[in-house]
Order: C-alpha cells, then sequence, then structure tokens
C-alpha cells in the first residue's frame, strides 16, 4: 500500500510524467510505421507535451485519493495511465486556441501552427506556408483528440470504472467546446459584462480545470454522488479563481516565465474579466483611447504599458485580486468536508495554491 500522503503534487506530476512518456512512445511508433513523412509530427507532439503543470490529471488524481480509491500498486499504475487522457485533451484545446487567437508563441516556444508554417518555409514547401502551418495545428489538435480517448481505454482500467468515467470525460469534452466558442464570441462583441466574462471562464477554465477533472478521478474510485456535489463546491469557484489567475498574467505576466509574449490578452484582444470590469470604470476619453489600442497586433511596448496603466488605475485589478482571494476561499472550505479523506484534503489545499498563487 502506497500511503496517500507521498501523493504529493511533485510525486503525482513524476508518475503522470512517466504515463504519459509511456504512452507516447506506442504514439510515436505507430506514426512511424505509416511514413516517415510523420516524423516532424512526432516531433511536435513530443515537444509540446514535454512542459505543462500536469493540473488536470492532478486534479483527477485527488479527485481519486479523497474518494478513498485504491492506492495498491497495480491500481494506482492504471490511474496514472486514465489520468492523462486529460492531458492529451488540454494539448488539443491548446493547440487548436493557439490557432484561433493567432499565438506566436506557447511556454516561450513557437506555438504548433507556427512551427509547421516555418517548417514548410525552410523546405520550400509548395502552397501558403502560413495555410499549411494552420492545417497541420487542427489536424495535430484532432490527433491529440483521438488519443485523449485511446489513452482512457487503454489504460487497464476496469469495465464498470470506464462505464462511470465515460460520461464525466464526454461532458468535460463539451463544456470545453462551448467555453472556447464563448470565448471566441466575446471577442466579436463590443460589450462584454463581468458575469459574461465569469461565466466564459466557468466554461472555457473552470469546470475543465478542475471540477470534472475531480468528478473523473472520483468516477474511478467508483464514489457516490454526494461527493461529487462537495468536488463542485471546491471545484468551480476554484476554477474560476484558477482563470482569473490566468487574466493577470496575461496582461501582467513575466515573458519570461509565462512563455508568452508580454502582454498578450491585450495584443489578442481577450474579454476577460480584468477588461470587462476596467472598461466599466474608465471615464469616457479613457475607455475610448483604450479601446483604439486593445486587440492592435501591432501595439508598441509603449501602448502596452499605457494600457496596463489604464487597467490599474480602474481598480480593475483590486477586484480581480478580491476576487480570486473569495473564490479560493470558498474551495478552501469546501476542502474540510470529512467526506474527503484526510489525504484527499492535502493534496487538494495544495492544488488550490499551486493553481492561483503563481507567476506562470
Amino acid at each position: 500500500m502506497l500511503p496517500g500522503s507521498q501523493l504529493g503534487v511533485k510525486a503525482g506530476k513524476k508518475a503522470i510524467d512517466q504515463a504519459l512518456e509511456d504512452f507516447l512512445a506506442n504514439a510515436r511508433a505507430t506514426l512511424d510505421a505509416i511514413d516517415p513523412n510523420l516524423a516532424p509530427i512526432n516531433g511536435a507532439f513530443t515537444d509540446f507535451l514535454a512542459g505543462g503543470k500536469r493540473l488536470r490529471p492532478l486534479f483527477a488524481l485527488a479527485g481519486y485519493l479523497g474518494a478513498g480509491g485504491d492506492l495498491t500498486k497495480p491500481h494506482l499504475e492504471r490511474i496514472y495511465k486514465a489520468v492523462i487522457s486529460l492531458e492529451l485533451l488540454q494539448a488539443c484545446a491548446l493547440i487548436h486556441d493557439d490557432m484561433m487567437d493567432g499565438s506566436d508563441t506557447r511556454r516561450g516556444a513557437p506555438s504548433i501552427h507556427r512551427r509547421f508554417e516555418e517548417e514548410h518555409r525552410k523546405r520550400d514547401g509548395v502552397g501558403d506556408s502560413a495555410s499549411f502551418g494552420g492545417a497541420a495545428a487542427l489536424l495535430l489538435g484532432d490527433l491529440a483528440l483521438v488519443l485523449s480517448a485511446q489513452a482512457l481505454h487503454l489504460s487497464g482500467i476496469t469495465n464498470v470504472q470506464l462505464e462511470r468515467v465515460n460520461p464525466i470525460f464526454d461532458t468535460m469534452k463539451v463544456e470545453l467546446m462551448a467555453g472556447q466558442y464563448l470565448d471566441m464570441h466575446a471577442g466579436s462583441r463590443r460589450e462584454v459584462s463581468v458575469d459574461d466574462a465569469l461565466k466564459i471562464a466557468t466554461y472555457k477554465s473552470g469546470k475543465y480545470t478542475i471540477e470534472r477533472p475531480l468528478h473523473f478521478g472520483g468516477a474511478l474510485a467508483l464514489t457516490t454522488p454526494e461527493l461529487f456535489t462537495i468536488y463542485s463546491d471546491y471545484g468551480i469557484p476554484l476554477g474560476i479563481a484558477f482563470q482569473l489567475r490566468d487574466d493577470l498574467l496575461g496582461v501582467f505576466g513575466d515573458a519570461s516565465l509565462t512563455g508568452k509574449p508580454t502582454g498578450d490578452d491585450l495584443l489578442e484582444g481577450k474579454r476577460t474579466a480584468l477588461i470587462s470590469y476596467a472598461l466599466s470604470h474608465m471615464n469616457g476619453q479613457s475607455a475610448s483611447d483604450f479601446k483604439k489600442r486593445f486587440g492592435d497586433r501591432n501595439a508598441t511596448p509603449e501602448e502596452i504599458e499605457q494600457m496596463r496603466e489604464q487597467i490599474n488605475n480602474s481598480g480593475a485589478v483590486e477586484f480581480i485580486e478580491k476576487l480570486i482571494a473569495e473564490k479560493t476561499t470558498l474551495a478552501l472550505t469546501a476542502v474540510s468536508n470529512p467526506r474527503i479523506t484526510a489525504a484527499g484534503q492535502e493534496l487538494l489545499t495544495e492544488l488550490a495554491l499551486a493553481a492561483t498563487k503563481r507567476s506562470a
């Protein structure tokens, strides 16, 4: 029996990383056997999945642990193999998100569509390099989605576990796509309220990052619906806090830590709760000036800094930080429920701090 206290974030991430690498080795072999021209796909996929915080599989692991799941070695190894499906789903979301946003980088490296655009250009490929890069990213994201399902089905979990977890995984994917569309749609609107932005944060990130992974892990432990409700009481507010921290980092984050350009959300014109609050608390002229620069990918560093100052002066940063603190407190209160195992409470508390008190 492996004591639950040993399943902290660091140990859990190490085990998840190993399970993911083992799975990807087989996926690469399958592609290699099809055609040597697929080598760039293998390389890009390996590099892309080499980074990341593994939050979603870690929350699934916490859901399993908190529900009293079997921690004996053979059972736990199958759980690690199952939860990597969430990291592969995350890869799909990030690859497509970067393509839709026109992002140049991800984790300090070229985004997938930019990587294949450059690969096409270097070999002097026929046709438009940007179109090739976009098409390759679309396919690679789709491949990640297919592999996420494959990882779950090949994990070795029982048929009963699979029957319990499949509906949750399906719901999670639907909510993710719905949130992504709402986010994209918000970018096309002239006005987005704070409430609308928070709803988008809930579906784009909150449910997908924390609540559903917890349900995923609880289902693997064959837990009761009662615990799902408790996990939601923790996961939904913490998921919103997680996204709100992302929103702040997208404007004020250190590029050397986030792996994204300085003020990336300002360049992309992201309609987050931070921006909605800021615009609603700027005077007419200030708001007008901000809107002229907001979403301009050619904005200068000086213009980005001016937008940051306007956001700061509006009181939006203080508002978002207060909201993060309130949502995190709600989540930590839910963790104290005795229905969650002591080891689960410990890991969920550690993950709450990792999700909200971060610089990347």
